[in-house]
């Protein structure tokens, strides 16, 4: 949700931002429809100060036991006119919020300008690409192979885009989970949830997903929809709050199923689990002072990289331009993990500083020297754990089919160090 304030001030810088998330000029409608609003209230207030005057005369003259049904009279007839301008008043409300729910947030000044993936730059790279004396294979023949990784019994479950795992690889996504919650919240200071699957309306919309990508949801009955990320639920922990400025910054984390309809990414990556429907994840979210939020972006990813380097996994860091961030992000660091078998980089974590625009959606403040005061919000994936999975499968395959245990993960398998 956008700042109406600073719309008013500075309508060309915001219709700028907003060309440079792909959105039109609308900062003069926008002031138009807050204008009319604004001059109904005023009209309203002073209707209401003048029924409030006319129904104290008609008290003194009652109390005199005169006439007062002219004064009556008039008090009916600007009822009906407070009532018009009332329901005139959340007509343009509704007209303003409609628009503003729909835009997007206004990007950081140091995200780069571009339209789409391929304008986003290197921010870093850790570790190398690994040296195989063999052709390595791409995730999902390296499971089927083992017979570990089954995607014709998923869909004769559930239909496209799901997979059952077996045996050791499912033990293995178990493992990943484990390791990645126990190092957040033992080493990086996260607390840890058990959070609700389901979600009403109200948290979709204080996270940005509602209204504008109902499509890529899945619904559950007529009141609740599955989540796509538990972004979802953390972030909606403080909705309508006033915290204290000493209980920020609030970190927190939760490992959750996710469900996403895919509808904006038909026909990409049908073959293995780049791309499901239901997938896990362990969830990273901050709540902080605004003056805190680009430190805790750059705290956050270096969380979040901390699980591929105890892998000792290859990865890079791209900066998100203003094209490819999501709807909510100010500035987006994307995290893309080295696949052999596919012979690419794919993204495996995203970590988004949000700004205030999601604590305005949500109206949740901190009080500090008696002031309310919106924080500023962050989430990251620390990471996606099928597409850690995916990782490790690819990075440590061996030439007989078999996959190594990454150190970190063998305590989870009584020190065994092959699946």
């Amino acid at each position: 949700m956008h700042n109406i304030n600073y719309i008013r001030s500075n309508s060309i810088e915001f219709d700028n931002a907003m060309k440079l998330r792909g959105e039109s000029k609308i900062s003069s409608k926008i002031i138009e429809i807050d204008k009319e609003k604004r001059e109904t209230q005023t009209i309203l207030q002073n209707l209401l100060a003048e029924r409030n005057k006319i129904s104290k005369k008609i008290g003194e003259i009652k109390s005199k036991n005169l006439d007062a049904s002219a004064e009556m009279k008039n008090v009916d007839e600007i009822k009906t006119k407070i009532n018009t301008l009332k329901e005139l008043e959340q007509i343009k409300d509704n007209e303003l919020n409609s628009i503003l729910l729909r835009l997007p947030n206004i990007p950081h000044q140091s995200v780069p300008f571009g339209k789409d993936e391929n304008d986003n730059t290197l921010y870093k790279e850790w570790g190398s690409k690994p040296n195989f004396n063999f052709e390595p294979k791409m995730h999902y023949e390296i499971g089927e192979n083992m017979g570990l990784i089954n995607f014709d019994l998923a869909s004769k479950l559930s239909g496209s885009r799901f997979v059952v795992l077996k045996n050791q690889i499912s033990k293995l996504e178990r493992a990943i989970s484990n390791f990645m919650l126990d190092k957040h919240t033992e080493e990086n200071g996260y607390a840890e949830y058990s959070l609700p699957f389901l979600v009403k309306n109200e948290s979709l919309i204080g996270t940005g997903q509602l209204p504008k990508f109902g499509e890529d949801l899945f619904t559950a009955g007529d009141e609740h929809w599955l989540i796509p990320t538990a972004e979802v639920p953390l972030t909606n922990l403080v909705r309508n709050e006033i915290l204290n400025v000493n209980q920020l910054p609030i970190r927190s984390t939760s490992y959750t199923p996710c469900f996403r309809s895919e509808a904006g990414a038909a026909g990409k990556d049908t073959r293995g689990m780049l791309r499901q429907h239901q997938f896990t994840k362990v969830e990273l979210v901050s709540i902080v002072e605004p003056e805190q939020s680009d430190q805790e972006l750059e705290r956050m990813l270096t969380c979040a990289e901390s699980i591929l380097k105890d892998l000792n996994i290859h990865y890079r860091i791209m900066t998100l331009c203003s094209g490819d961030m999501g709807f909510s992000a100010s500035k987006t660091y994307d995290i893309e993990v080295w696949l052999p078998g596919e012979g690419k980089y794919r993204e495996i974590s995203s970590c988004s500083n949000c700004s205030d625009f999601q604590a305005r959606r949500m109206n949740t403040r901190y009080k500090s020297n008696d002031k309310n005061i919106f924080v500023h919000t962050l989430n990251g994936s620390g990471l996606a754990v099928g597409r850690t999975l995916i990782a490790i499968l690819e990075n440590y395959q061996m030439e007989d089919g078999n996959v190594k245990i990454p150190e970190v993960l063998q305590k989870y398998f009584n020190n065994k160090t092959l699946l």
